[in-house]
């Protein structure tokens, strides 16, 4: 290992570190996939873990429950030995849903995301109640509906009207950006950081937010069997304001992943890293990484 930025380490793998934990909480998107493809390296890095009695469970900002993001790895080709469990946010979200039973809905978000309604029917047996936003109790917001070409600002006169009804936003989804392939796109905690902005209630579900920190480790819990040591519990993750503010939050260690959401400012025109760049993160997000690795090899 090396130090790369003030002491901290940037370690060659997973392997140079791994002997000082039992699990792993490792972020999804940008980590093991890109919505694109699984990273075979990142998937071989926690079979192998797995394989020296660690447990992995994979801890995710998408805004579908559970299962659903389970069949998505798998259809992306991420072998299921290389994780134990997962817990989504949007599964988090699809709970307050069902709590909020018999309430009427608005989902800004694109269609594909309907699957955590249809989840939510079929916990509730009964259907639950879509309108648009004028007839709406809450707001569910899972994202833009076309990402590709809409800008935020497109939003501004459908937020100011859900924020004159003084509607609750649910946000399944707090990444304020994701990578696609090599694509940088807006999600769902863009539009609740604006409708925030304006004074409107959010609840937010997921990274950095504790409710999922503590979902995943009572998952850890039962996979284990007993009470998990959280100095023996590490974050791994490519987003500063998701994954290394929500380790630090929690009290775990995180091995921040550089190659990911950030890699265009830490790494300007493809170039050598910007350390300025990487300690500003690390004020902004307020933790700093235990290590750092350009990508998740073993």
């Amino acid at each position: 290992m090396t130090a790369d930025s003030r002491g901290v380490p940037l370690i060659s793998g997973l392997r140079d570190i791994a002997g000082g934990y039992d699990a792993i909480l490792c972020d999804g998107w940008g980590v093991l996939i890109d919505g694109r493809r699984h990273f075979p390296d990142a998937a071989e890095a926690l079979r192998r873990f797995r394989a020296q009695g660690g447990t992995v469970v994979l801890i995710t900002n998408a805004s579908r429950p559970d299962e659903e993001v389970r069949r998505q790895l798998l259809s992306l080709g991420a072998p299921q030995d290389c994780f134990d469990d997962l817990v989504s946010a949007g599964e988090l979200a699809l709970r307050e849903i069902v709590a909020r039973a018999g309430q009427t809905v608005y989902h800004l978000g694109p269609s594909r995301d309907d699957g955590l309604f249809r989840e939510a029917a079929r916990r509730l047996g009964a259907p639950v109640t879509r309108v648009g936003p004028d007839a709406a109790d809450y707001v569910v917001c899972t994202g833009l509906f076309n990402e590709r070409n809409e800008s935020l600002a497109d939003y501004d006169a459908l937020l100011a009207a859900l924020r004159a009804r003084d509607l609750t936003m649910l946000c399944a989804n707090p990444d304020i950006v994701v990578a696609i392939g090599a694509d940088l796109v807006y999600c769902a905690g863009a539009l609740a950081e604006r409708y925030a902005a304006i004074g409107g209630r959010v609840l937010t579900f997921g990274k950095p937010h504790a409710p999922i920190y503590a979902a995943a480790l009572e998952r850890l819990k039962n996979l284990r069997g007993g009470d998990v040591d959280k100095a023996r519990t590490l974050a791994i993750g490519d987003g500063a304001f998701t994954d290394l503010a929500g380790a630090g939050r929690a009290g775990l260690d995180c091995l921040f992943i550089m190659h990911g959401v950030h890699r265009d400012e830490l790494h300007p025109e493809g170039g050598a890293l910007d350390e300025a760049a990487l300690e500003l993160l690390f004020a902004r997000a307020g933790a700093r990484p235990k290590a750092l690795a350009r990508e998740l090899f073993w």
